[in-house]
């Protein structure tokens, strides 16, 4: 089967969220026999010899990532009573692109990923032929920011973000349900999207878990972890990451100070917010920035935090923890999308007193890290592999009459 697969940046190397979904989508349709030709958005063109995306794929294409001021974005906001995320990657230079590929050859289906790329869905229909079109859902987009909003609405300082959250809700709504509407079928990353996302009608939803490749994380067998070490990782200018660490650091961290002194908070990803470099002033916080690797960070980490207040879809950080053997503790929305058995294997606690009860615990009690770390790694790997969750997307393509 030939597959076009549109991506809302570089699959590799593998930065964010949804680079991480797509480069184990890719590999594992390769694997699976299928050729892949790839058209995304790149900070800066990639290395053809070094990027392993040019010997998995039968073409690469990439446009420059196109840059939007505020100014312009705010006008659209007032003027234009469309969502800010339908005018994110829309790239005059990406649609001549994607027409060309599509006018050059013709492809069995067309993938794409996230919801800023579904500005592109007129010109697709426009040149598709006879291509089944599939929209990737990362998240929920309209529920994730309505609870954005509902969180923000708390503090006062957070006000506009509220209303611009609220009035984003609304216009998300709308370009979701055009999108769910206009495709042949709509993959969601969890079982709750999957609900939200049914209620806009038209094509048929099917769930396909965002999925890591399990070793890739596995811990050294000599691997020695800190004493008291609490770990975050994620792109940290997103703003329920944000949220998050300011919410853990405010209202949990202290509590865990209280009963040892020497607990450390390590915040690991690119792009740290403004509002977190601040909490670097702290000499127990750590603030990494970039980095290479977040493995070696989570080999490291005495006790892995997802104290999550808003978001949606499955927690790619969590998998990623639980896979590096890490005891986790995370609130509900950080381990919503996970299946039974999984969630069985962190410790969840909303409200702040019982999260840091909960880190407590387990900075007293290695063996139960130990345990609870060993579990983790062991139904990770066995529900969240890409092994496991590939034959679910062949399935569904499946029951489209894709092959």
């Amino acid at each position: 089967m030939k597959i076009l697969l549109l991506t809302p940046d570089l699959p590799y190397p593998s930065e964010s969220g949804a680079a991480i979904r797509n480069i184990g989508i890719i590999r594992g349709l390769v694997e699976a026999g299928h050729l892949l030709t790839l058209a995304s958005f790149a900070e800066r063109p990639p290395d053809p010899v070094a990027n392993p995306l040019y010997q998995l794929c039968e073409s690469v294409h990439t446009v420059a990532t196109p840059g939007h001021g505020k100014l312009k974005r705010v006008a659209r906001l007032l003027l234009s009573g469309r969502a800010d995320i339908e005018f994110r990657l829309a790239s005059v230079d990406f649609e001549r692109l994607l027409r060309g590929i599509l006018r050059d050859e013709t492809f069995d289906l067309i993938q794409f990923s996230g919801i800023e790329m579904g500005c592109y869905l007129p010109a697709i229909h426009e040149t598709k032929h006879s291509a089944k079109v599939i929209y990737d859902a990362l998240n929920a987009e309209a529920e994730l920011q309505r609870v954005v909003a509902q969180v923000d609405r708390e503090e006062f300082r957070r006000l506009p973000a509220a209303i611009y959250s609220t009035v984003q809700t609304r216009r998300l709504a709308r370009f979701e349900r055009a999108i769910c509407q206009g495709v042949d079928a709509t993959i969601a990353v969890s079982e709750e999207d999957c609900a939200f996302l049914v209620n806009h009608g038209g094509a048929p939803v099917y769930v396909m878990a965002n999925g890591i490749r399990a070793a890739d994380y596995a811990p050294p067998p000599d691997n020695m972890r800190e004493r008291r070490q609490l770990v975050f990782s994620g792109k940290m200018d997103y703003r329920p990451n944000v949220d998050a660490i300011e919410w853990f650091y405010r209202a949990v961290f202290p509590q865990a100070r209280r009963d040892f002194p020497d607990c450390k908070l390590v915040i690991v990803g690119r792009n740290p917010h403004h509002r977190l470099m601040m909490l670097a002033d702290d000499e127990d916080v750590h603030v990494t920035g970039w980095v290479e690797s977040v493995a070696h960070y989570l080999h490291s980490a005495t006790v892995y935090i997802a104290p999550l207040r808003m978001g949606s879809g499955t927690r790619l950080k969590i998998l990623q923890a639980m896979a590096a053997g890490c005891a986790v503790v995370s609130t509900s929305i950080g381990a919503a999308g996970l299946h039974d058995d999984v969630r069985g294997a962190i410790v969840v606690a909303d409200e702040a007193e019982a999260f840091a009860r909960a880190i407590t615990h387990l900075l007293e009690d290695e063996n139960c890290r130990r345990e609870l770390g060993a579990r983790a790694q062991e139904r990770v790997g066995a529900r969240y592999d890409w092994s496991a969750l590939i034959p679910r997307l062949l399935a569904a393509y499946g029951e489209l009459g894709l092959g």
